[in-house]
């Protein structure tokens, strides 16, 4: 796959170009029980270009891949109401959901250890800036 830019030069749009020649739009979905948080995280994803949404709660994720939406990159909080981010990420794997998943967390190493385990790609501590995100969003 590689990486280009499409859309209008004043926003920069993310995108890949499969084999094919197929190009879209890359969307992530941000978890997190947080509004301020899904915010920032969202101004900051959108700042780069890609296309954001947001869930509350692990549930709420989990529920919008059940209905048949897909993303190409989640960021999920590890401790929310209803479902946390550690179950809810192991009901995608479950599932079947390959996307990339990032924890984002405000908690110690030996709880990230714990949410890595749970299917996580990755996991950074809260916020996320620009610079976290850039890296994984190449992987794409």
């Amino acid at each position: 796959m590689m990486l280009g830019e499409a859309g209008p030069s004043s926003k920069r749009i993310k995108t890949v170009e499969n084999d094919d020649g197929i190009v879209k739009q890359l969307f992530t979905l941000i978890v997190d029980d947080d509004p301020i948080v899904c915010k920032i995280h969202s101004s900051i994803l959108n700042s780069v270009g890609f296309i954001a949404q947001v869930a509350s709660n692990g549930k709420e994720a989990v529920d919008l891949f059940r209905s048949g939406v897909t993303f190409d990159i989640v960021f999920i909080d590890m401790d929310m109401p209803i479902m946390n981010g550690i179950e809810a990420t192991k009901q995608l794997r479950a599932m079947g959901v390959t996307c990339k998943i990032v924890g984002v967390t405000s908690r110690d190493n030996e709880a990230k250890e714990a949410f890595l385990e749970a299917g996580l790609d990755f996991c950074h501590l809260k916020p996320l800036t620009v610079a976290k995100v850039t890296p994984f969003l190449e992987l794409l």
